[in-house]
């Protein structure tokens, strides 16, 4: 394989996971995400300030930091085989290091879990649909978005290492390592949840709530217009 495949692949790979689209997303909406809630530019901070709606967006559009450098590595390594995967998750390990690490941020970045689930959903799109649904109710009855968020990358890590052997000791090193530092970016991520949720100080999100969080937000905005526009009148 090519050395220059790889220089494509990380550095494009790493430059997409620098873009938030979350702060994208709360600025349209007049709001600035890195100052409210837990100040992580991500879904569930979207979700707590801006609602379900705003949240499930910022999710979508986040999931693209995954789906499009896993594509874009099976491309340049091929649609099928080993390189195939190697590809695939190289891309999203690219992506995710830029997603934790942003050069244009002083490296300090988000936690990675929508681009990381992105991916897995280009690895089995099937598997990715199940595990959303298991979140979203995971989500209505416990309210602790980072467990969802272990419980989901260690569902899907362990079942592609165990679909690709990577567990019996039959698969490929590389993708053993791949597999393992995208795991261990994502629980290194998390290491402030893991810690208040030990010392049982972890923030519940509120899931419930969150539905009518942006109709409220809207109507506030609504009534912040008509104000100005009183004032201007007057």
């Amino acid at each position: 394989m090519e050395w220059w495949r790889y220089v494509i692949l990380i550095v494009s790979s790493y430059l997409l996971g620098n873009v938030f689209f979350a702060k994208i997303i709360s600025k349209a909406n007049h709001y600035d995400i890195i100052k409210s809630g837990s100040g992580n530019p991500g879904t569930m901070n979207m979700v707590r300030n801006l609602g379900f709606v705003v949240g499930l967006s910022t999710l979508l559009f986040d999931m693209l930091k995954g789906i499009l450098p896993a594509l874009l590595g099976k491309w340049l390594f091929g649609w099928t085989g080993m390189e195939s995967n190697i590809g695939l998750f190289l891309g999203g390990l690219s992506s995710l290091v830029g997603t934790i690490f942003p050069v244009f941020y002083r490296f300090k970045g988000g936690k990675g879990v929508a681009a990381v689930y992105g991916m897995f959903c280009v690895a089995n799109p099937l598997l990715g649909a199940f595990i959303f649904v298991f979140g979203f109710l995971f989500l209505l009855l416990f309210d602790y978005a980072s467990v969802m968020s272990f419980f989901i990358i260690t569902i899907l890590t362990i079942y592609e290492a165990f679909d690709l052997g990577l567990l019996t000791g039959q698969g490929n090193i590389i993708l053993s390592c791949l597999l393992f530092m995208i795991f261990f970016l994502i629980i290194f991520a998390h290491r402030l949840n893991i810690f208040r949720l030990l010392t049982g100080k972890e923030n519940r999100l509120n899931f419930k709530k969150s539905f009518s969080k942006h109709s409220s937000k809207n109507k506030l905005n609504k009534f912040e217009k008509e104000q100005i526009k009183r004032k201007e009148i007057g």
